[in-house]
């Protein structure tokens, strides 16, 4: 069985080519598109059917969203990093009269979307342009049900948004029991993911780690999506769903979440990190 592999935004395939923002497309596929920046695919979007989450760690964080709350309750979420807006229309599509918003600091990339891939009819989802965390902090306390944090610079993760702070920040805006998702990569040693992981430790008193097998074990540089909550993470529903993935995958929380962060510390603001710059075999596809 062969699959478009991401190793760590989405990078299906390094396009290299054209430097700055575009959607691409392919022949037998044109509802499909990709975005594109600076040669790196970020996203991929089904404009037909917003509900199929093409991208591996999306469709896990698709999970999350799905067992978070009721089936078809809507949800107030703010997504740090447009993108192509992909989980908010998936958002959208499952849970109708969501209220959301989205950070993005790229005008480029938000009047293409607009202009190349705009919402359906009845989609409202606010954008504003800008730093996410400098809007994090703007935002009222205990306003949104979900944050979900996807925001690369360059395909990597700015380290001002991994910090210890910075989760407190994202969290302080939260309402209680809601529920924080970060898509983080990493390979190999795996010391910015645990140290990355470790931050959403210390604020939140419950938090979840799913990747594939073969990432967690340092093998290959690929996506971890963290899970944080002070209410309950419906682990052993998120495990089914899992299970059913083509390639081995693990959600580790408790005991089995510690032994992996092995003790390591959170990030600080004045010692922040970006994400490692991902190896060129993470843009091959895998079979």
């Amino acid at each position: 069985m062969s699959r478009t592999e991401y190793g760590y935004v989405v990078p299906w395939e390094r396009m290299g080519k054209n430097m700055g923002v575009e959607f691409t497309s392919e022949s037998d596929r044109p509802h499909v598109r990709r975005l594109v920046m600076d040669g790196v695919v970020q996203a991929t979007l089904n404009i037909d059917d917003p509900t199929e989450l093409d991208a591996d760690y999306m469709r896990r964080m698709g999970y999350v969203i799905d067992e978070m709350a009721p089936s078809g309750l809507p949800l107030r979420a703010f997504h740090l990093g447009a993108g192509a807006l992909t989980l908010a229309r998936y958002l959208a599509a499952t849970r109708p009269r969501s209220y959301q918003q989205a950070v993005e600091p790229s005008d480029e990339l938000i009047e293409l979307v607009r202009r190349e891939a705009p919402l359906p009819k009845g989609v409202r989802v606010k954008i504003r342009r800008g730093d996410a965390r400098e809007q994090a902090e703007k935002a009222p306390a205990a306003c949104y049900d979900l944050i979900i944090s996807d925001v690369y610079d360059r395909a990597r993760i700015p380290g001002h948004l991994t910090t210890e702070s910075a989760i407190g920040e994202f969290k302080r805006v939260l309402r209680p029991a809601g529920f924080f998702l970060a898509n983080y990569c990493d390979g190999g040693g795996l010391n910015y993911l645990r140290r990355a992981v470790a931050g959403v430790v210390a604020q939140f008193t419950r938090v979840a780690l799913i990747s594939e097998s073969a990432i967690l074990r340092g093998r290959r540089f690929g996506n971890a999506v963290v899970i944080g909550s002070d209410g309950d993470i419906p682990v052993q529903s998120i495990r089914r769903r899992l299970a059913r993935e083509a390639f081995p995958c693990q959600l580790l929380a408790g005991g089995e979440l510690e032994n992996f962060l092995g003790g390591a510390r959170p990030l600080r603001d004045d010692d922040p990190r970006d994400s490692p710059p991902p190896p060129e075999s993470s843009f091959a596809p895998r079979h």
